[in-house]
């Protein structure tokens, strides 16, 4: 029997904070450090959550929220642009692609092999990562 992720709890009215999630993306990835996963596609599958600016007003337009199509977008193409060997390499780069949209405060992505292990559902890791803080950069007088 297969258990499916349960969605975080992440909205929050106080702070103005959305949540926007993906879940259960399922993909072919080129990932794998061992000799048997390179050249071979093997299913993953990929799970988002993403702490937002939460807009007030949204006018019904897709330009005011945070776009989990666009989202979506992004990591098939991170997937498709060549083998990658870690699971923890490919989370790390759908976290930095989400921070791309500047109102994204929190990432969390699960990364899940599907075949990774005999036995298994799956074996992955889990990250989350806050938006870098931009540190005013020093002028220099001389």
């Amino acid at each position: 029997m297969s258990l499916k992720i349960q969605p975080l709890r992440i909205a929050d009215a106080a702070r103005a904070i959305r949540h926007v999630f993906i879940r259960n993306l399922e993909v072919l990835a080129q990932i794998g450090i061992h000799g048997h996963e390179r050249g071979k596609p093997q299913p993953v599958r990929i799970n988002v959550d993403l702490a937002v600016e939460d807009a007030a007003v949204i006018e019904d337009k897709l330009d005011g929220v945070v776009d989990y199509e666009s989202i979506t977008t992004k990591i098939r193409t991170l997937v498709a642009s060549g083998h990658i060997n870690l699971a923890e390499t490919l989370a790390e780069r759908i976290a930095g692609a989400c921070f791309d949209d500047v109102r994204v405060k929190t990432a969390r992505v699960r990364v899940e092999k599907l075949h990774a292990l005999p036995g298994a559902e799956s074996a992955g890791v889990e990250i989350e990562r806050e938006r870098p803080v931009r540190r005013p950069q020093k002028r220099s007088y001389v």
